[in-house]
């Protein structure tokens, strides 16, 4: 398949360098262009501009939030000089209304748009481990699958774009909510002089044995926030699209509300290029351990 790729960040630069692995030939976009260099010496071909990477079959983005998707023209100029037939996969974490004003916008130029927000973290992207969250058409879903099947382990599909971000951004408000939990436990301990090394072991063998517990406990336990895999920004971001779709449809998110709170609070310490972990590090500076 012909596949154009727009926004090539740390995870999407992995997602493409593995539809080449896949066989495709692939097509990619980026403001900046060292990815571009580095996936050009696998294989790819540089695009001079972003209307270059919508002349195949299909193309996918993967740009960090709405405003920088209208800034490159993928909510409606840039559809225009689409190939006819393309289906777009639009792979970022977008707000549940900007994902409708995209399907409309698709609609009304004749092109298939599938919202497919994904849940992993670079390396996951790397190992083609993803869990995609694919919202569209039956039919651009069927199409696109076998590619899907190839940078991820995982597809849950559903009947509508604007359902995929919305699962996306609930599923990383509890991700959020976790990690605050974690780092207010963390200080409660640290502060009434128990080993929190001991209470991390404990649970995560037992009571809360998943990957979050686990991996993103270790990250706060030992306050290790740099590199970033997902940048504190970008969890801030993501809980303002959790409290925008909340006031949407009339949900009331109290945790949600504290989260930005101490998301803002981070940002003017500033902590903005740490990994998003860092929010259980708030409740610890605060307590004063």
């Amino acid at each position: 398949m012909k596949i154009g790729f727009i926004g090539l960040g740390r995870m999407g630069g992995h997602v493409a360098s593995n539809l080449l692995k896949a066989g495709h030939h692939v097509t990619v976009w980026n403001r900046s262009q060292d990815p571009v260099v580095a996936l050009v010496a696998k294989g790819a071909v540089a695009a001079k501009s972003p209307e270059e990477a919508l002349q195949g079959d299909a193309v996918f983005s993967m740009l960090s939030n709405d405003a920088v998707m209208r800034e490159v023209g993928l909510a409606g100029p840039l559809l225009a000089s689409a190939a006819k037939g393309l289906i777009h996969v639009n792979m970022a974490t977008i707000s549940v209304e900007f994902a409708k004003e995209l399907a409309a916008a698709h609609d009304k130029t004749g092109l298939a748009y599938i919202s497919s927000p994904v849940m992993g973290r670079p390396d996951m992207a790397e190992s083609a481990q993803l869990v995609l969250i694919a919202g569209g058409e039956r039919s651009a879903l069927a199409t696109m699958q076998p590619v899907f099947d190839k940078i991820g382990a995982r597809t849950v599909t559903m009947d509508a774009p604007e359902k995929a971000n919305l699962f996306k951004i609930a599923a990383n408000f509890m991700i959020a909510s976790e990690l605050e939990a974690i780092g207010e436990a963390f200080a409660l301990l640290r502060k009434g002089g128990v080993d929190p090394a001991l209470f991390h072991d404990v649970l995560a063998g037992r009571l809360f044995n998943g990957a979050v517990f686990k991996a993103y406990g270790a990250m706060v336990l030992n306050r290790d926030y740099e590199p970033a895999g997902f940048a504190l920004t970008l969890g801030l971001k993501d809980v303002n699209l959790a409290r925008s779709a909340a006031q949407g449809l009339g949900v009331d998110m109290p945790t949600a509300e504290l989260l930005k709170q101490h998301f803002d609070q981070a940002v003017a310490w500033g902590w903005q290029d740490k990994d998003w972990s860092a929010i259980g590090e708030v409740s610890a500076r605060k307590a004063g351990v």
